[in-house]
């Protein structure tokens, strides 16, 4: 009897499932740098890959839908991002700061004006203009995972031209959001026949905006204090677990906030200054972020392999919807890409550029929410619109950690 509870145990089809990402994922990530790519885009090629392969052969395990693995790749940029911060301070974020703010503005106007541009030249006359302004919506968005992984493979994280990605899609995400609502509203109140949502337009930016002063002036505050208190303790192996505790607990506080929780878990890393944590890592013998690489490169590439599993390869192969998804890539691109040059300084505009183009999940959310808005009983955005968005942002996916690895590569400036 046993056995057969053993046998049956519905956790083993998760245990089986994970392991198949895994050996994609280094799969995938070791052709990529045999290529000269950087391993995330062979890890969301991998991710393409399984998903062809379950829509292919019904019985091949459905990676996409998977809640083990969609738990593991949370945590995994969760932790990506906490382990960024923890490489740099807020100090040196500050330095930067007006530079991200540029970019992060123009990031923003400028491939929302793209998409538009790009939805009046593809879809038919009569299409209600909310749903232009939902395209250049869903361009606008930054995914900061993606650009981040190539900043740490090509050891440049720590650069001005890292923080200031960094920084700029943090704003991003804020200014993405506000976005979101007053297109989401808009197209709401256009349905309705209501007024614009701006009372809860202005709730989520103040929200915002307490998270994140909050979190860079009392945190910096309660850390110390906070590690001292482990310090006391007689438990063992207290670093890792307090680092953690204390990035999840902003990624939640984040969230609540309205941010998303990668944004929580990267203001935690920076704000945990290293003198807050020198008398465990004394103590231990192990720094902090010693102790969180392992964790990253685990769980990391199972987020990556999730988000290329998301996309449905099949929906893109109508002539018309790649049409319409490479001119939306395209715009997209170049407009995040002229967002590097409002960096200024010494900053290298190309890096910067290329740091932004990636949408990938940010992106994907954006679609989501348009495709669950109602207007006149059907779905703001069209089956065949929602196709073209996602390979829109598909390709800028793969194209900005190619562009960036690429332009990392070179000593100067061309």
């Amino acid at each position: 009897m046993t056995l057969a509870l053993l046998v049956a145990d519905p956790f083993a089809g998760t245990l089986a499932l994970l392991a198949l990402v895994w050996l994609a994922a280094k799969a995938g990530g070791e052709l990529a740098l045999r290529l000269r790519l950087p391993a995330v885009a062979g890890e969301l090629a991998a991710g393409l890959a399984l998903a062809a392969l379950h829509r292919g052969f019904p019985g091949f395990p459905d990676v996409a839908s998977s809640p083990g693995a969609m738990v593991l790749a949370n945590l995994g940029v969760i932790l990506l991002m906490f382990a960024v911060g923890l490489e740099s301070t807020v100090g040196q974020m500050l330095q930067v700061g007006l530079a991200s703010l540029r970019v992060a503005v123009v990031g923003v106007l400028l491939p929302m004006g793209a998409g538009l541009l790009g939805a009046w030249l593809m879809l038919p006359a009569g299409t209600p203009f909310v749903v232009d302004l939902f395209i250049g919506a869903c361009l606008c968005a930054t995914s900061i995972g993606i650009s981040v992984q190539v900043l740490r493979e090509q050891g440049a994280a720590t650069s001005d031209e890292g923080r200031v990605i960094v920084g700029a899609a943090v704003i991003d995400d804020v200014l993405g959001l506000l976005v979101l609502v007053a297109v989401s509203g808009l197209a709401v109140a256009g349905a309705s026949g209501g007024p614009l949502p701006w009372g809860q337009l202005g709730r989520t930016l103040g929200l915002a905006l307490v998270f994140l002063s909050v979190a860079l002036t009392l945190g910096r505050v309660a850390t110390p204090h906070l590690f001292r208190l482990a310090s006391r303790l007689r438990s063992e192996q207290l670093l890792l677990p307090t680092g953690l505790a204390f990035a999840f607990l902003l990624a939640w506080a984040g969230n609540l906030a309205g941010l998303a929780p990668i944004v929580g878990a990267y203001a935690a890393g920076l704000i945990l200054e290293p003198a807050s944590v020198a008398t465990l890592e004394e103590r231990e013998s192990h720094s902090l972020e010693a102790l969180l690489h392992p964790l990253v490169m685990v769980l990391a590439p199972v987020f990556f392999v999730l988000m290329g599993a998301q996309v449905d390869v099949g929906s893109l192969f109508s002539p018309r919807i790649l049409l319409f998804s490479g001119l939306l890539a395209l715009l997209g691109t170049f407009g995040k890409y002229l967002s590097g040059f409002a960096g200024g300084g010494r900053l290298r505009a190309s890096v910067l550029g290329w740091g932004m183009v990636p949408r990938g999940e940010v992106g994907l959310i954006f679609v989501a929410v348009g495709s669950q808005i109602q207007v006149g009983g059907r779905p703001l955005l069209a089956p065949e619109v929602q196709a073209a968005v996602v390979g829109a942002l598909l390709l800028t996916t793969v194209a900005g950690p190619v562009g960036l690895a690429a332009v990392l590569g070179r000593r100067t400036e061309p």
